[in-house]
């Protein structure tokens, strides 16, 4: 990440949410930045974070290869918060005990404040919290003291008696918990005494500068595909080095309806980009033939993709970097990249990458999230109808068809996506929603038409709500708008007769499908 004066550092134990903490933090206009949990203690003192907090984690302290830190850390005088697995760490590792619990506890939850002072000052003496533990601490260690409970973990909070030690049991950093920000607010800020100073506009500018310093006299090829992401990427380095950016949009066969007519307009048209548009559906499609796995699909896509590019760097003399528009969400699910965190599924742009590339990665909003890319979107100038679109995944609809990818399911998926987003926009809902698509299921269901029997396939709506895609609820859309959609995709599309509607929030399910 960019570098700042003062900034609250946070040590990645594996856990999903981490970079959610860091984004909090941020939100408070505090600096953060995300290190792994074995980051050296002498560069932790080097750098002199303003405070420290150590993410949660799949591990158990006791486990062999558990990950660990330095105890050291806790001697350095600067403000530590332990959180889950961080909290458990600190108890561990200063002499407290901690034991698998009797039962986990897994969702929302009810903690009792014993001590409204420090972390929870101003804040009710009950909270509502999202809890995500199978371990509790059994005793405390020496000098620390209880300040709250739950119903199933006698230590929900603590702290040191002197020492500015602090752990919750829960998770503040998801929207789920109650006043979550505003005890994140009291440790950066009241606690650790963080001042606020870091905004979006100073992130430009960095990035400016690290551009052009890394891509020199070079030139740089963005991946394009029309959406929030890799439109701000673009706008960001076009801004950095103007004419030494040359875009490129390639049709994969995998994209809405008038996908390549709207981003021409935008990027050609609109903001002057320099803009190569390359059909090479039939390349994808054959790669994508008889393909079922999820993971292999985003695989060979991410690989048909750097050959695409690569393949047009040569036409472009002095080619050297791919932009993409990879963000943290893409990466968490990815890979493990800070910390031990477990693998959900491969992005395109990151786990479906090839290991050996001729071009070398640019990816200057990596460390954001989507709500963050589009105020960098706002403070660069780009118009509302790029920076208010839907996220849409870069293996397009070829993770939203489960099963084989063919011309037909493509072709009913696209009729109902247009569907879906008509009647939503019609409805004055679609700036309210994160995301809303049809996703095309190869089940054959017994239907009537016309008084005789059909036996055709299911598209199943997603919509949901969110602030970051980390997290998300499935949306409650009005009944006489579910009816619209289905009846439209029933009496328009062939090929489908049963809709149905999905309600499965984020965790455990993932907003996409596949």
């Amino acid at each position: 990440m960019l570098s700042s004066e003062e900034f609250v550092l946070v040590l990645d134990f594996g856990a999903q949410y981490s970079q959610l903490i860091a984004r909090r933090v941020r939100e408070l206009n505090v600096f953060s930045e995300i290190e792994p949990f074995n980051y050296p203690i002498k560069d932790i003192v080097r750098r002199k974070p303003k405070g420290i907090i150590l993410s949660g984690g799949p591990s158990s302290v006791y486990e062999a290869g558990a990950p660990q830190i330095d105890k050291a850390l806790f001697d350095l005088g600067i403000p530590v918060l332990g959180i889950c697995y961080g909290m458990q760490l600190m108890a561990y590792l200063l002499d407290g005990v901690v034991t698998p619990s009797d039962e986990r506890e897994y969702g929302a939850a009810r903690i009792f404040i014993k001590n409204r002072k420090d972390l929870f000052a101003n804040l009710p003496e009950v909270l509502n919290v999202w809890m995500s533990h199978g371990d509790r601490i059994e005793k405390i260690p020496p000098n620390f003291q209880i300040i709250a409970t739950s119903e199933n973990s006698p230590v929900a909070s603590m702290k040191h008696k002197e020492l500015p030690l602090f752990g919750v049991q829960f998770h503040p950093e998801v929207s789920h918990t109650d006043q979550g920000l505003g005890i994140l607010k009291n440790f950066v800020m009241g606690i650790s005494k963080a001042r606020p100073g870091w905004e979006m506009k100073n992130f430009i500018g960095e990035s400016i500068e690290v551009i052009r310093k890394r891509v020199g006299k070079e030139r740089v090829i963005c991946g394009l595909s029309g959406g929030v992401d890799s439109s701000v990427v673009a706008s960001l380095i076009h801004k950095a080095i103007g004419d030494q950016l040359t875009c490129i949009f390639v049709d994969n066969g995998l994209l809405r309806s008038n996908e390549v007519t709207e981003v021409k307009k935008i990027f050609g048209d609109v903001l002057k980009i320099d803009l190569k548009v390359i059909d090479a559906a039939d390349k994808f499609l054959s790669d994508l033939s008889g393909v079922i796995d999820p993971e292999e699909k985003r695989k060979r896509i991410g690989g048909r993709f750097i050959d695409v590019f690569e393949e047009e760097a040569k036409q472009i003399k002095g080619a050297a970097f791919l932009a993409q528009g990879t963000l943290y969400p893409d990466v968490i699910e990815s890979v493990s990249l800070k910390g031990p965190s477990s693998v959900i599924k491969s992005h395109h742009n990151v786990g479906g990458l090839p290991q050996k590339m001729n071009l070398k990665l640019l990816e200057p909003v990596r460390d954001l999230f989507k709500d963050e890319v589009r105020k960098l979107g706002q403070e660069l100038g780009l118009p509302d109808p790029v920076l208010k679109r839907h996220p849409f995944p870069g293996p397009g609809l070829a993770v939203r068809i489960i099963g084989e990818v063919t011309k037909a399911n493509l072709e009913i998926l696209r009729k109902a996506d247009a569907i879906v987003t008509e009647e939503i926009i019609k409805s004055a809902l679609y700036n309210s929603l994160w995301q809303v698509f049809p996703v095309f299921l190869p089940l054959k269901t017994v239907g009537v038409m016309g008084d005789e029997r059909t036996y055709e396939s299911v598209i199943a709506i997603r919509a949901v709500q969110s602030s970051d895609g980390m997290t998300a609820n499935w949306a409650e859309l009005p009944y006489p708008l579910l009816n619209s959609m289905s009846s439209r995709i029933l009496n328009e599309v062939k090929g489908i007769n049963r809709v149905v509607y999905d309600i499965s929030s984020k965790p455990p399910a993932t907003i996409e499908w596949e």
